[in-house]
């Protein structure tokens, strides 16, 4: 088993269950941005950060049972649900990997929407700009969400609380 795929596994392990493709995507990304050691590379998308490599492993461990993805039917569209199965479980243990407990931060995470996680991770995509920069960008690619100052605000606040981890 690739290392790669066996730390996604410690991720779902610590999450216990994480629901939507698009909060999957901006929290392992959030992760990785705060230094935790995710190898997949992002690219920017319709709903911010994406990684290809990402969707890629998370088929590959639902193809090898290790985790579980259910769709659900939610408002005439469907919504996806993972978790680590008993087999991944039990592989997990019988590995190598320590992971780091991601445990705190996975939490926080959960605390808010996928829209703000997407305003944070986009953020975070533009981190090498100056903040008026960043927030110019985010309205420019991401007009449809009508983001406001306040969110803006608890993005730079949450993110300042990130790092302080």
């Amino acid at each position: 088993m690739l290392e790669d795929h066996a730390k996604l596994m410690a991720f779902f392990d610590q999450a216990d269950e994480i629901v939507g493709r698009k909060r999957l995507q901006k929290m392992v990304y959030i992760l990785k941005k705060c230094g935790f050691d995710f190898s997949e590379r992002y690219t920017f998308h319709f709903y911010g950060p994406y990684s290809e490599e990402l969707s890629t492993r998370i088929e590959e461990l639902c193809n090898l049972g290790f985790i579980e993805e259910e769709r659900e039917k939610e408002k005439g569209y469907y919504q996806y649900r993972y978790h680590l199965t008993d087999r991944g479980i039990h592989f997990l243990e019988q590995s190598d990997l320590r992971p780091e407990n991601m445990t705190t931060l996975i939490e926080e995470m959960d605390e808010h929407s996928s829209k703000f996680l997407e305003l944070v991770s986009t953020i975070l995509y533009f981190q090498d700009f100056s903040k008026d920069e960043i927030e110019e960008k985010v309205q420019t690619v991401k007009s449809q969400q009508n983001y406001t100052a306040d969110d803006f605000e608890a993005a730079w606040q949450f993110i300042d609380r990130l790092n302080a981890h």
